[in-house]
């Protein structure tokens, strides 16, 4: 990352995507800020000035360059604590928590004072998080006139602006445009029949290996709930907001051309957007650094460089996925998870697709007994655990959203009875995309480690840290390569408490 002006020039001149996302660059002589892969003439250094993020730029006084369109850039994973706490602010602020919480309620959500989260999200953002919400809100704005076809005041309501008349004076206040000027050259042209209302690019940074991203999901879909088809990944999602369920479809499609994934809600997820676009992001692992990844693993990503590790589209479902995943075939897992949602989940509108339902909600399984879990060939011991899991996430009691100390978030589960090391690691690895897990006991590991112990082997791993995760995606993958899908899924071989 750079470190002063002259580095952040040198980066903007080479146009390298490894810093797309990292730094902004405002241009004094036009008020203009872009991202650093900007396509325009570079312009003189005396008439740059760096921000790091699009917020600060914006509270600097420029706006977003239409060109380049800084909504589109990635987002960067943290690694560390102090990140970890700024990142998972910026995300609950992505996903609406300001339009009714305050900061101090923000704060006290993420266990830390308000004072703190402003320190430390002035740190890495440069901005308050008031002000980073405000400009977040208004770039989904500037997106959605980019790429729908919605009135604008549907694009007020979808961006979280309450006030139609609010949205108009801040968009001419920061951008210097009305909204029909924002949208002049960049009109939507979905319109024929049959075509969605909305397609909108989510940028990641290159290589992005979409096949085996597909591959992964496509194997342990969930019937009924997603599905692989063709070059598409499709799915049903359910959200409650304001005590009201939000249902819809979303279709995800690459676009390699522009760096991007399409992603095509329904229109019915209009009230949720903003936490449909960061479950994507998360689900596809979007805002990785595969340079920096690579640079770490050396040889073993060498042959993959766009591996990415697939998330999850809830912690509550990353966490069943996880209990059922446990010592079986990913054929057997599922299978039972298929079964679990036509159990428990709530019905879904029919589509094209052959989608029917939601995936079990904590609240759902929360009530079901044990005997109606068995009854469905879950093991009674997973079938304790899912409830657990149920009623400690429905309750509030363990969170499995946004978990910034990920160390205490997984003594957490372990005292879940049937929830073991390997069980919780890979609940950090999948439902809270944490980058430094690495699963010692995992049966393909110690396929390739034989004649190492599971401490040894954690010993070797730490040569991948802040990594271990990927490190342990390209194990599996190599595995998958050389030996029967059934074979070659994670499973630990030890039986879990």
């Amino acid at each position: 990352m750079p470190v002063n002006a002259h580095d952040y020039y040198a980066a903007l001149c080479a146009r390298d995507r490894r810093f797309d996302g990292r730094f902004y660059v405002g241009v004094r002589s036009t008020g203009v800020y872009c991202r650093p892969i900007c396509a325009v003439r570079t312009p003189r250094q005396e008439n740059c000035s760096f921000f790091p993020s699009a917020a600060a730029a914006e509270a600097g006084g420029f706006r977003p360059c239409l060109r380049c369109r800084p909504e589109l850039a990635p987002g960067v994973a943290p690694i560390d604590a102090a990140d970890r706490y700024a990142t998972a602010a910026a995300q609950l602020i992505e996903q609406g928590f300001l339009v009714e919480g305050t900061c101090a309620s923000l704060a006290r959500h993420l266990g830390i004072t308000d004072r703190h989260l402003r320190r430390v999200f002035d740190r890495r953002y440069g901005t308050s998080p008031a002000g980073y919400a405000r400009s977040q809100r208004l770039l989904l704005a500037k997106r959605l006139l980019a790429e729908s076809n919605l009135t604008v005041t549907d694009v007020a309501m979808a961006a979280g602006f309450g006030s139609v008349r609010r949205f108009n004076d801040l968009v001419r206040e920061r951008y210097r445009m009305t909204p029909s000027e924002l949208r002049r050259d960049s009109r939507c042209r979905h319109g024929s029949p049959g075509e969605p209302l909305l397609r909108l690019r989510l940028g990641y940074r290159p290589p992005l290996d979409w096949e085996a991203l597909l591959a992964w999901l496509g194997c342990r879909a969930v019937g009924g709930v997603e599905a692989v088809i063709g070059n598409a990944y499709v799915r049903n999602l359910s959200f409650v907001q304001a005590a009201r369920r939000v249902e819809g479809q979303v279709c995800v499609r690459a676009d390699p051309a522009h760096h991007a994934l399409l992603v095509e809600p329904s229109v019915t997820l209009l009230p949720v957007l903003p936490l449909v676009l960061t479950r994507m992001r998360r689900l596809f692992d979007l805002d990785a650094s595969p340079t920096d990844v690579c640079a770490v693993l050396g040889e073993l990503a060498a042959s993959r460089p766009g591996l990415r590790l697939p998330g999850a589209l809830s912690g509550f479902e990353g966490a069943v996925r996880a209990v059922l995943e446990q010592q079986v075939s990913t054929a057997a897992a599922t299978c039972l998870l298929s079964r679990l949602a036509e159990r428990f989940g709530e019905p879904a509108p029919a589509s094209d697709a052959g989608l029917h339902r939601h995936f079990p909600a904590a609240e759902a399984l929360a009530r079901a007994s044990i005997d109606e879990i068995a009854a469905i060939g879950i093991p009674r011991q997973r079938g304790h655990a899912l409830r657990h899991l149920a009623l400690e996430s429905a309750t509030g009691a363990l969170e499995l959203e946004a978990v910034v100390d990920v160390e205490r978030g997984i003594a957490q589960l372990k005292r879940i009875p049937g929830i073991g090391p390997w069980t919780a690691g890979y609940i950090a690895m999948r439902a809270w995309s944490w980058p430094d897990v690495f699963l010692s006991t995992d049966y393909v590991v110690r396929q390739r480690f034989p004649d190492l112990s599971p401490g040894a082997i954690e010993a070797h791993a730490r040569r991948w840290s802040p990594w271990r995760s990927y490190a342990l995606f390209h194990l599996w993958a190599t595995s998958a390569a050389a030996a029967p899908e059934s074979s070659a899924r994670p499973t630990v071989p030890i039986k879990e408490p």
